[in-house]
């Protein structure tokens, strides 16, 4: 080697030297332990980012978010982390603790929407249902009561997709406008969303997998845009994403600091997310949206508007929702027993209300409420006419529109009886809710009573309730609501429809139609 070669040679070695001795070190492991949710499984190609470039690796935990919620009990924390769809619930949960100390210092660096992903051709049907052409839950509520649409949902009792959107139906069915509140949950206004449901998993992300695998079990899918978006790749035919337009709820995964000694490196990695290459890569790899404004937007997210949803102010109202969805009796079809005047007095614009109000719960009210109170399938109904005498009484299980079609035939028929037996037909219901609650113990039954006269034949009150007595337990435990029309005497079918567990209604002071969504058989 020539002289010049080696002095470059030796050049090179030094400064190889030097460059090796001035690099950063790589930096110190640290491993912190995070409770997640679920769905966040598929952030871990960036948590390996992560760690190469702080040192920092999350070990996720994964849970169902309510699971995950459940699991945080202030002062006795588990996990250095905890990363959430959302911390709603868990604020909730504080709130009704009493927790007075502090918080846990968050961090929030991208979202979700939640959605409703639909089949191409039901997407259509629903637009075409639809005055504006948006979709709401009140919507989905119908055409799931209708036999129209199958969905699939996650457990509300363990993931907040589920329970969230449980939330979102329950809120619009309330139709206050406000928060929703314990009494605003009642059976009669989610029995219909219910009759919908094919489909169910634990978590949001075992849901997508289990229609992804079977995408014959459900026309929709309650989900959130992320996992939709997600799913649309594996599919043969991509869901069309709607969102519910009477309230948006978002998954905004903040990531919560639980023990403050680790507080230096959740600060690393919440400034970590925050950069404008992670957020691209957020996007890019998991379809969530960035916070950053910096990152240009995928074109496969839409406006959603801005509707978001009053969230419920107390957990006793979460709860009471949870176990309403956890009941068998809030989801299995009901059996309802109409009891109805079919007395001459009932002649004219009575009958003519009685036949629209079976006409609205038919389909026929579009309105916000009546889509949530109208028949649904599977719903099982007796009807039973009175004048003097039982006149006759007929069952109906609602599975199409023929079903409801025989139904109005029914109501048709003219009244005319000249005498109006009130409490001997309520005491033939008994004896058909005898029957139905021996032979099907697992089926709710209810009684619904409207009248427009006083009781002039058969048996009086006193004998009713007597008669009542002597019923089997499960039938006496069947309630009648009772709907005063006309001229029926207040006082007695108050007490009538208080010793059975009911309450009265007067269709006077609002409207038929009105007294019978107010009672729909279950409150």
């Amino acid at each position: 080697m020539t002289r010049p070669a080696r002095k470059l040679a030796v050049l090179c070695l030094v400064l190889g030297l030097l460059a090796a001795c001035t690099s950063d070190p790589p930096p110190p492991h640290t491993v912190l332990r995070v409770l997640a949710s679920d769905e966040l499984s598929d952030m871990r190609p960036l948590l390996d980012d992560l760690r190469r470039e702080t040192g920092i690796e999350l070990q996720l935990d994964e849970r169902g978010t309510i699971d995950a919620t459940n699991a945080l009990n202030p002062g006795n924390y588990q996990h250095d982390l905890a990363w959430l769809a959302t911390d709603r619930f868990f604020e909730l949960k504080l709130k009704q603790l009493g927790y007075t100390g502090d918080r846990p210092i968050s961090s929030r660096f991208m979202f979700t929407p939640l959605a409703v992903g639909v089949t191409p051709r039901v997407a259509q049907l629903l637009r075409t249902s639809t005055a504006d052409q948006h979709l709401s839950w009140a919507d989905l509520a119908d055409r799931s009561a209708s036999g129209v649409v199958r969905f699939g949902m996650a457990d509300p009792q363990h993931a907040a997709s589920g329970l969230s959107a449980l939330i979102g139906v329950a809120t619009a069915a309330a139709g206050t406008g406000g928060a929703l509140r314990e009494e605003d949950i009642t059976c009669d206004r989610l029995r219909g969303f219910f009759a919908g449901r094919t489909l169910t998993a634990e978590t949001s992300r075992r849901l997508a997998d289990d229609y992804t695998a079977r995408p014959d079990t459900a026309d929709a899918l309650i989900n959130y845009e992320s996992v939709l978006l997600s799913m649309n790749a594996k599919l043969a035919e991509p869901l069309e994403i709607l969102y519910p337009r009477d309230g948006i709820v978002l998954a905004d995964y903040p990531l919560l600091l639980l023990d403050p000694a680790k507080r230096d490196s959740f600060q690393r990695v919440s400034d970590w997310f925050r950069t404008e290459p992670v957020q691209r890569r957020i996007m890019e790899q998991t379809l969530r949206r960035p916070l950053s404004a910096e990152v240009p937007r995928d074109p496969r997210f839409a406006d959603f508007g801005t509707n978001t949803l009053y969230f419920p102010e107390r957990k006793e109202t979460v709860d009471r929702l949870a176990a309403a969805y956890a009941d068998p009796r809030s989801r299995d079809p009901a059996h309802l027993i109409f009891v109805l005047d079919f007395s001459a007095s009932m002649r004219g614009q009575r009958i003519a209300d009685l036949r629209a109000t079976f006409a609205g719960f038919s389909g026929a009210d579009t309105s916000p409420e009546g889509k949530f109170l109208r028949f649904y399938q599977g719903e099982r109904l007796t009807i039973l006419r009175f004048g003097g005498r039982v006149l006759d009484e007929r069952e109906f299980t609602i599975t199409g529109q023929a079903d409801l079609d025989a139904l109005r035939d029914h109501i048709a028929a003219e009244p005319g009886e000249q005498t109006t037996g009130v409490w001997s037909a309520l005491d033939a219901a008994y004896d058909k809710a005898a029957t139905l609650t021996r032979d099907h113990p697992e089926q709710p039954v209810t009684i619904m009573l409207m009248t427009d006269g006083e009781n002039n034949t058969g048996l009086g009150l006193p004998e009713f309730l007597r008669e009542h007595q002597a019923q089997p337990p499960a039938a006496k435990a069947v309630h009648t609501y009772t709907i005063r029309f006309g001229e029926a005497d207040p006082a007695e079918l108050g007490q009538a429809a208080s010793a059975t567990g009911g309450r009265m209604v007067d269709a006077n002071a609002t409207s038929l139609s009105q007294a019978f969504k107010e009672i729909r058989g279950c409150r």
